[in-house]
């Protein structure tokens, strides 16, 4: 996998929009105001083509920039730490900058990130926080990206760096199944649009299937990655009283810690009630009472190996088009395990 070309020129996307080459220019360099019809209309036929302005060509060629962009959702969560101190010290290693920006991709589709060709020599992606429209822009004008829990669309060959999620999902979930007899699981899941939730529950309905447990869509719920969200969800659930369970299953360690939360107020006993798992290994997971069992997602070595490839690309090296990076189960007494058992 390396870096190519393209020769698609200003004069194109004039006439492609039909107007003036004039008018394109001023568009691009934002030297006048154009209209926001004419606007919407350039930046769609640079989609189109996949043009990157000249300028912005001549500071690929010369890498002049020395800065490196992460996009992502957002960073106010506990996971996101180790992730930049994975990126940053390879950043660092290199005499690079790091500039970080919080962007999702919107309905409108002329909206642009941030950050892109204009203002750095390649960037991480983290999940969904590029449209695929944007990826195939970027990618077919030889823009070097790295994807990050996340898998490039088909057509494209874009690097990704992404963990292991559906066997570990499975195994935990077999955990609880065989040794703590939890038969009513409820899996408080990510957001539906990341490939993480749809492998984690894949591996959920995997191992409820392999015990001959029906599987109850009652059970299934968005927790959307978020201590606050799954807060709410289970505090509405105990309050409402009609589906009964034994075991939660959180898509991340955020959500874990909101749903031991709404527990704990109702007077739940955990794990003595209810058993409660989650995913990554956050820093706090160790230190609540009790300590949550998870699983040990290597988040730092994925921000590391994500900004290696990257740099391999800026200097024209061949890459492996996926890095799975292995996970493991960490057994702590949230689920029902006693110190001793934790400890072999």
């Amino acid at each position: 996998m390396t870096r190519k070309s393209s020769s698609v020129t200003i004069r194109d996307v004039a006439k492609h929009a039909a107007i003036s080459v004039a008018t394109v220019s001023r568009f691009i360099n934002q030297k006048a105001p154009v209209s926001q019809d004419v606007a919407e209309r350039i930046q769609q036929v640079m989609l189109d083509l996949h043009y990157v302005p000249h300028a912005t060509a001549r500071l690929l060629a010369t890498r002049q920039t020395k800065t490196i962009g992460l996009i992502v959702h957002n960073i106010h969560t506990d996971f996101f730490v180790p992730l930049l101190t994975g990126i940053e010290s390879v950043v660092s290693k290199n005499q690079y900058n790091l500039l970080v920006a919080t962007y999702k991709s919107p309905v409108r589709r002329n909206s642009q990130p941030p950050i892109g060709a204009h203002n750095t020599d390649g960037m991480l992606i983290f999940a969904d926080s590029l449209s695929e429209e944007h990826l195939t822009h970027l990618s077919l004008n030889d823009f070097p990206l790295v994807l990050i829990h996340r898998t490039p669309p088909a057509n494209l060959k874009i690097p990704c760096v992404t963990v292991e999620n559906k066997t570990a999902t499975h195994k935990i979930i077999d955990h609880l199944i065989e040794v703590h007899n939890r038969r009513a699981i409820i899996f408080l899941n990510g957001p539906h649009e990341q490939e993480d939730t749809c492998w984690r529950q894949q591996g959920y309905c995997d191992s409820l299937e392999a015990h001959g447990i029906p599987i109850d869509q009652n059970l299934i719920m968005d927790g959307e990655f978020s201590g606050e969200i799954a807060y709410e969800k289970i505090k509405k659930l105990i309050a409402e009283n009609k589906i009964p369970f034994n075991a939660i299953f959180s898509g991340n360690d955020d959500a874990a810690i909101g749903a031991l939360t709404a527990l704990q107020e109702a007077d739940l006993r955990v794990p003595g009630d209810v058993s409660v798992v989650g995913f990554d290994d956050s820093r706090l997971s160790p230190f609540l009472n009790p300590p949550l069992t998870t699983v040990r997602a290597p988040t730092t070595e994925v921000g590391r190996c994500a900004a290696n490839l990257l740099f391999n690309l800026i200097n024209n090296q061949l890459v492996e088009p996926i890095t799975l990076l292995p996970t493991e189960i960490t057994i702590r007494r949230s689920c029902g395990c006693m110190p001793a058992a934790a400890a072999n």
